[in-house]
């Protein structure tokens, strides 16, 4: 009867023990966490997520990055689960890609929006354009920068070129529509215009010439496929006086953003 009595109370007072014991220590008699894996060297092995388990997101060759579910698991993949998305985000950038001299005149003029003088009072023209892929269902963020000139003579034909007609006021725009798939702007692509600015040029006999600078932004949202924006220039002035306006002549900027 001792026997058992004694096993009993050692049964009982190991589990006791066990149950008492908050951290654990590999390494170490003083764990410091609930889980403290001491030395300088010392490392963790998860089976279950070598090459052999788990060669989806384990080649074997390259590290894979581990993340934390919401149970608080230690998994590797694209940090979505399963049937998650993989994480996306990259930028390119294109400095000055609007052509400074397309004309070929030895003169930076950009690419003309011609105002004529025989009843005209707003002309849009495309002055550019560029292609992008997106390798999934994206978020796109466009910031662009384009110079421009203005005179009051086809900039097209070369120099001389003259200042519009006196105090006459001109106003500038730009924006883009974007065509998805890269298959011909039609329905809504057509309506949409995205990153609108504006800028309005007056004549003064103490003004000089030189080249307005103005950017726009916008957002959008892509299918996976490559796509193309294009870009255009919008000139408003009076009827009865010509107004040629070049865009792109000197240093431009244009950044694509494509995320999830």
């Amino acid at each position: 009867m001792k026997i058992y009595l004694n096993t009993y109370c050692f049964i009982t007072c190991f589990l006791f023990n066990l149950i008492g014991i908050a951290q654990v220590g590999i390494g170490t008699t003083n764990p410091q966490e609930d889980l403290h894996v001491a030395g300088n060297s010392a490392t963790i092995r998860i089976e279950s997520l070598n090459s052999t388990n788990n060669s989806t997101y384990n080649n074997g060759v390259d590290l894979s990055p581990a993340f934390v579910d919401g149970n608080g698991d230690i998994t590797i993949g694209n940090g979505t689960g399963p049937s998650g998305q993989e994480p996306l985000n990259f930028l390119l950038e294109m400095d000055n890609f609007l052509p400074d001299d397309p004309y070929l005149l030895g003169v930076a003029t950009g690419t003309a929006v011609n105002s004529n003088d025989l009843g005209q009072t707003m002309v849009d023209g495309q002055i550019g354009s560029v292609t992008f892929t997106a390798p999934q269902n994206a978020m796109v963020e466009i910031k662009y920068g384009i110079t421009l000139i203005v005179v009051g003579n086809d900039i097209t034909a070369g120099p001389p070129y003259f200042y519009v007609t006196f105090d006459q006021a001109v106003s500038m725009m730009t924006y883009f529509k974007v065509d998805l798939n890269s298959d011909g702007l039609s329905g809504s692509e057509l309506t949409k215009d995205y990153g609108q600015k504006g800028q309005y040029y007056s004549t003064n006999n103490q003004g000089s010439a030189g080249y307005p600078y103005m950017n726009g932004q916008a957002y959008f949202t892509v299918p996976a496929g490559t796509h193309t924006v294009y870009f255009y220039g919008r000139v408003n002035d009076s009827p009865t006086h010509y107004t040629s306006v070049g865009f792109g002549g000197a240093q431009d900027y244009l950044k694509i953003r494509v995320y999830n």
